[in-house]
This record gives C-alpha cells, sequence and structure tokens, in this order.
C-alpha cells in the first residue's frame, strides 16, 4: 500500500481510465492535464481513432484539450492487455436497465471479466458507474479475490460515483468533490491518493456501499423533486396558472424553498434511470420504494401528457395530428449539450410518429439523428428559416439551447407549445405545457 500510495502521490502513477463517454474522457483528459501518465480503454474504435487523432466527439470537450493532452503523452487503446501497464483502473461504463426496469450490470461485469488476466499487485480498481449498494462488494471484490490477489493488501478496490454535469460552465472535473468508499481502510487510503491528485476536495466514507447510496440520494432527490414539480404542472395548467411563474414567485423566498423545473419528461443517464436500481435492490430486504416509484411514474408519463396536449392543440386550431408538420426543437436530453440519453424529445417523436404526424427536428448540437438502440429515425437537423419554421402546422419546444433565435422562431411559427417555460410574455401563438 506505501509502495503504491507514494507513487501516486509523487505522480509517477500510470492512470488506466475505461469507458470515455461523458464521464471517463473528462476524467482522463484532468489526469493528463495534471502531469500524469494517462491511457484510455474503450471497446469503440472510432472514438480511440478520433482521439488519437486529436478529435473530441463531445460537444463539451474541445478539441484542442485533446491535442494538448496527446502532446503530454496521452493515448487510448482498444487493447485491454494494457491493463497491465497501469497502476490505477478508473471504470466509467453504462449501468442502463433492462425490459423489466431491472438493473443490468453487463457492462461492469463484462469490463471486469476483460481484465482480470491483466491484474497485478499494486494496482489499485475503481469503479465510478452509478449501481445499487452493494454491486462492489458482491460483484467486483470475488471476481479479483478469483484471480489470487488480496484486495487490501496487494490491490486496492473502491467505489467512487461520477459526478459530472455536461454543459455546466461553473463545475469541472476537478472542482466537484468526489466521493470515495473503499473495500478497507488501505484500500480507501490509496483511493483518497489517487483522487487528491486530481480533483480540489476528496470525502471518504465508512464504506463502498455508502459512496453507492450517496450516489443513488443525489439523484432519487432530483427525480422526486421534479417528480413533484411535474405534477404541480399538470393541476396548474388545468388551473389555468403559469407553473414557471409560480416557481419564480416561490424562488424569492430565502430560505425553505428550492426551485425545481418541469419539463417534458426526464432525460439523460442517471435521474430516469438511478432510481431504479435502489428500488430493485429494496426489494431484497423486503421493501417497497412507494415514493420513489409514484415519481418514477409521473415523470415517466410526461411526455403522453404533452402529447396530449399537442393533439388537443392541433384539434383547438382546426388540424388533426394525422399528417400535421410538426418540428421537434432539440432533441438532446438538456440544453446546451449533444447527449441523447434517454431524451424525452426522442420518446415524443415515436409517439407522434405513431399517431401519423409527419416529425422534422431542429438541433444546432446534433446535426443527424444517431444510430441509438430503441429508435431510428432518418433525419437530420433543419436550418431554422422564417421558411422552415412558418412550414410547420406546430413547433414543439422540448430542448432549450441557447443558440435558437427565440424572437425568430415565435414571429414565424403558427403554433408553438413551450415545455420549458422559456417565453415569459404571452403570446398568441405560444401555449405554455
Amino acid at each position: 500500500m506505501d509502495e503504491l500510495i507514494k507513487k501516486i502521490s509523487e505522480n509517477n502513477a500510470t492512470v488506466g481510465v475505461i469507458g470515455l463517454g461523458y464521464v471517463g474522457l473528462p476524467l482522463l483528459l484532468r489526469f493528463s492535464e495534471i502531469g500524469a501518465s494517462v491511457i484510455g480503454f474503450d471497446i469503440d474504435t472510432t472514438k480511440i481513432e478520433k482521439l488519437n487523432n486529436g478529435e473530441s466527439y463531445i460537444e463539451t470537450i474541445s478539441s484542442s484539450r485533446v491535442i494538448d493532452s496527446i502532446k503530454r503523452g496521452f493515448e487510448c487503446t482498444c487493447d485491454f492487455s494494457r491493463i497491465t501497464e497501469v497502476d490505477a483502473i478508473i471504470i466509467c461504463v453504462p449501468t442502463p436497465l433492462n425490459k423489466y426496469r431491472e438493473p443490468d450490470l453487463s457492462f461492469i461485469l463484462g469490463t471486469m471479466k476483460t481484465i482480470l488476466p491483466f491484474l497485478r499487485e499494486g494496482q489499485i480498481v475503481s469503479l465510478e458507474s452509478t449501481t445499487y449498494p452493494g454491486t462492489t462488494e458482491e460483484e467486483l471484490l470475488p471476481l479479483i479475490k478469483s484471480t489470487g490477489l488480496k484486495v487490501g493488501e496487494n490491490i486496492f478496490l473502491v467505489y467512487s460515483p461520477e459526478r459530472e454535469d455536461p454543459g455546466n460552465q461553473d463545475f469541472k472535473t476537478h472542482n466537484i468533490s468526489k466521493i470515495v468508499g473503499g473495500l478497507s481502510p488501505a484500500c480507501l487510503e490509496v483511493g483518497k491518493a489517487l483522487y487528491e491528485l486530481a480533483i480540489d476536495n476528496v470525502i471518504p466514507v465508512s464504506s463502498s456501499k455508502t459512496a453507492e447510496m450517496t450516489k443513488l440520494l443525489e439523484n432519487i432527490y432530483r427525480a422526486v423533486n421534479i417528480g413533484l414539480v411535474n405534477e404541480m404542472k399538470i393541476v396548474a395548467d388545468k388551473m389555468g396558472i403559469d407553473i414557471h411563474e409560480v416557481i419564480r414567485a416561490a424562488s424569492s423566498k430565502p430560505f425553505g424553498f428550492t426551485p425545481f423545473y418541469p419539463g417534458p419528461g426526464l432525460g439523460g443517464h442517471c435521474i430516469p434511470i438511478d432510481p431504479f436500481y435502489l428500488t430493485w435492490k429494496a426489494r431484497e430486504y423486503d421493501l417497497s420504494t412507494r415514493f420513489i416509484e409514484l415519481a418514477g411514474e409521473v415523470n415517466s408519463n410526461m411526455p403522453f401528457w404533452v402529447l396530449d396536449k399537442v393533439i388537443d392543440t392541433l384539434n383547438n386550431h382546426g388540424r388533426p395530428v394525422k399528417d400535421a408538420n410538426i418540428l421537434i426543437l432539440g432533441i438532446a436530453y438538456k440544453k446546451n449539450v449533444d447527449d441523447m440519453r434517454e431524451s424525452p424529445s426522442v420518446k415524443l417523436m415515436e409517439l407522434l410518429t405513431a399517431k401519423g404526424a409527419k416529425i422534422k427536428y431542429s438541433d444546432p448540437l446534433i446535426p443527424f439523428f444517431p444510430k441509438i438502440r430503441k429508435y431510428s429515425f432518418d433525419l437530420n437537423s433543419l436550418n431554422l428559416t422564417p421558411k422552415n419554421i412558418a412550414n410547420n402546422d406546430l413547433i414543439l419546444l422540448v430542448t432549450d439551447h441557447d443558440e435558437f433565435d427565440y424572437e425568430l422562431i415565435q414571429k414565424h411559427a403558427k403554433i408553438i407549445i413551450d415545455t420549458r417555460g422559456v417565453y415569459l410574455e404571452n403570446y398568441e401563438n405560444v401555449i405554455k405545457a
């Protein structure tokens, strides 16, 4: 332990990050920028080729950062046998749900089984993927033990949940506090040393389970409060009240109120998924998480509520949804990013297409609709010219990117349904939803 901590503290350790997406790539670049030797691992050959050529595939990460890191020795590979070269292995792979809304650990377990033959003494393994309490201890620990290595003695294992917020200009990898929980006191000490190199504030907790639960609480807190405000939006809409005006007014209270904002549904890899990890695990203890499940139900139903709003609005203007030309504004899951994971926009595109609508989209950060697991639309982003706006029966504003010219859109649109509270004033052609 002491030898590995010394190597890390003197910045002589090589750091390997597995999974070079929205979490893994920023972390790898951060370690590179502080002078650490780094190797990135991914099964996607396209990503590896782009990174080694100095290209970024994430909107919020500039190619210049990648190029600068290459000059410092940054390299990426699909060759997992090179795990033997690294002293720290940080796993940042997806943890989705299966079709039964149960945890899918296949990416974590597949990664571990791939690297097992290449683990050696004097390494630390850190899992960052969001998961249920007990995963690190119940799933990763036995796998590492099967190699004959002794966790806490000659190899070390920790859980440290990712806390990335793509598009947030105030918080980057280095200034977001890092939670670390170890499988033993020795594991924790090595984990602290690793992350203290790159992160301004590292917070140790008593166990990997505590760290895993911390991540779930953070996202469940958001999911439940968003579920509450989404339900409030539905009630306020029936009463003819603008929920966004209500939230602005309530936010003037200097204590006891934190604003959360409604929308057309939840997106991203965390909030729509993570609560169900705890719901699933709680069943093992004969517990039901009714509060969490109710919030999930409310949030999951929001795209259907928006669909009804679209149908009613078109009907009120003498237009059926079948064959209606509908332009979706924004298909990323949140503003100012190019991340489409679990985006409510895509669910709405599916629902509207099933009703016979003719769908187009405009998103300045996503020029063409990519191939994703659940959906396939042969579409490219539409340029927002006055003619292209006016040619649609309805504009559905789902993701409120700053790049959109909202004045131009309002001026030329026949009808706008605003699901994000962008339009503060009352316009005849804007329906707040």
